[in-house]
């Protein structure tokens, strides 16, 4: 597997316009991993560490911005604003008309969806940073408390953000694709150095022991292919062609099936909802000393029962949610309808769409469950351990796992397309 995956990337890089997409998808990662290591000034470093220390849901968030949060870089927010803004747009799809309307002219809809999802990252940047700028310094983390320190906290992360979105839509159209999942990949990928050292030094002081590692590692091989396994399942749906004359030659008559993916909505649900759950404690730090946010922030803390009961709903309803979006029966079906093909059993049209419908229904609640449960698992696991602050957990590897195999796969699909022989079987 190992030589063909390495034959497979030499086949890519030979390849002009494909090699140069690598690079430049590579120049960006190091851009932000660059800015990810540059502090913004006035922060009290001390101050800052010991609040991580603490094991909040700014570990979480840390863990997507590739700990540039630990060290309050200029990335410190990552591109968490751009993803809670792109969660408003497709919800307001559901409610505004014109948005409706936009999501359904193809190129030229999805360009004003797009400019509106930038301006909702903006003033989503302005809020959460100036949410982290007071939770600073109420924490006393401001070398200089101020309005000019707060504002040149808000200044510097959002414009972070912004500059990182840009970044993202970049890579997205210079690159290899997908340009936000692989910002938010190389964060978690950047961090895996410093979490292996964390481990060592808790096996060195006593914290944990040889078989808690060993659980660890077994814990992560099932969950990895646990991951590819369910990534790459599909429930295949048989369709016949009818044959048809066009001009003089008969045409049709073939036999194909649609691919259902199990998890057809990869690993958007899981960061869609790690995005939303930062809301309340946003909320908390804007608001001030409100006790009834501050008693919500602390009834659903990082780790927590709570927090992981709604954690789990949460992808559970972003996967149903993300999958009705992405996949639509109905335009499946009159496609099928148009080009004289039908599913054996059942009448093209809605008969068809339905069929499709409950098919999709069943499969996504495996998927979702399947999701819920990865990203719980780890987490029970280090509270029956006592192994604290496992950030690089089953969300983690979800993600990286999902965005590694949608990427490999782009990179197939451009061998394909030029008559390569691929590198996954």
């Amino acid at each position: 597997m190992a030589a063909q995956l390495a034959s497979g990337m030499g086949k890519a890089l030979q390849l002009g316009d494909l090699r140069q997409r690598i690079l430049y998808t590579l120049a960006m990662l190091a851009v932000f991993l660059v800015g990810a290591h540059i502090p913004v000034p006035g922060i009290n470093a001390a101050a800052l560490k010991h609040l991580f220390q603490t094991g909040t849901i700014f570990g979480l968030l840390n863990l997507f911005a590739g700990g540039a949060l630990t060290l309050f870089a200029v990335f410190a927010m990552s591109v968490t604003p751009y993803i809670d803004a792109s969660i408003i747009m497709q919800l307001l799809t559901l409610v505004v008309p014109q948005v409706e309307e936009w999501s359904k002219e193809g190129a030229e809809g999805q360009q004003h969806i797009n400019q509106w999802t930038r301006y909702g990252t903006v003033i989503l940047g302005v809020v959460q940073s100036f949410a982290l700028a007071i939770y600073l310094q109420d924490n006393h983390a401001l070398l200089h408390p101020g309005v000019l320190s707060i504002a040149t906290v808000m200044v510097i992360l959002t414009a972070g953000t912004v500059f990182l979105m840009w970044v993202g839509e970049q890579m997205t159209e210079y690159g290899i694709g997908n340009g936000i999942s692989i910002l938010i990949f190389a964060g978690i990928v950047a961090r895996l150095p410093q979490g292996i050292s964390t481990l060592y030094t808790y096996l060195v002081t006593g914290r944990i022991n040889w078989f808690n590692i060993l659980v660890l590692m077994v814990l992560a091989f099932v969950i990895t292919a646990a991951v590819v396994a369910v990534t790459q399942a599909a429930r295949r749906i048989p369709v016949q062609y009818a044959k048809r004359v066009v001009g003089r030659r008969m045409v049709g008559g073939a036999s194909t099936y649609i691919p259902l993916r199990v998890n057809q909505a990869g690993v958007i649900p899981v960061i869609f909802a790690a995005s939303v759950l930062t809301v309340p404690l946003t909320l908390a730090q804007f608001l001030g000393t409100n006790k009834f946010l501050s008693g919500v922030v602390g009834f659903v803390s990082f780790g927590s029962v709570p927090y992981e009961l709604i954690y789990a709903a949460l992808i559970i309803a972003f996967t149903f949610f993300y999958t009705s979006i992405i996949w639509n029966p109905m335009d499946v079906a009159d496609n099928i309808r148009k080009y004289g093909g039908f599913i054996p059993g059942f009448r093209p049209g809605r008969p068809t769409a339905d069929h499709l419908s409950r098919v999709l229904e069943r499969i996504t609640v495996i998927g979702a469950i399947f999701l819920a449960v990865i990203c719980v698992i780890p987490v029970v696991f280090a509270g029956a351990t006592n192994v604290p602050n496992l950030f690089f957990g089953g969300t983690a590897l979800l993600i990286v796992v999902g965005v590694a195999l949608d990427t490999m796969m782009q990179i197939e699909g451009q061998l394909l397309m030029r008559h390569y022989q691929g590198f996954i079987r």
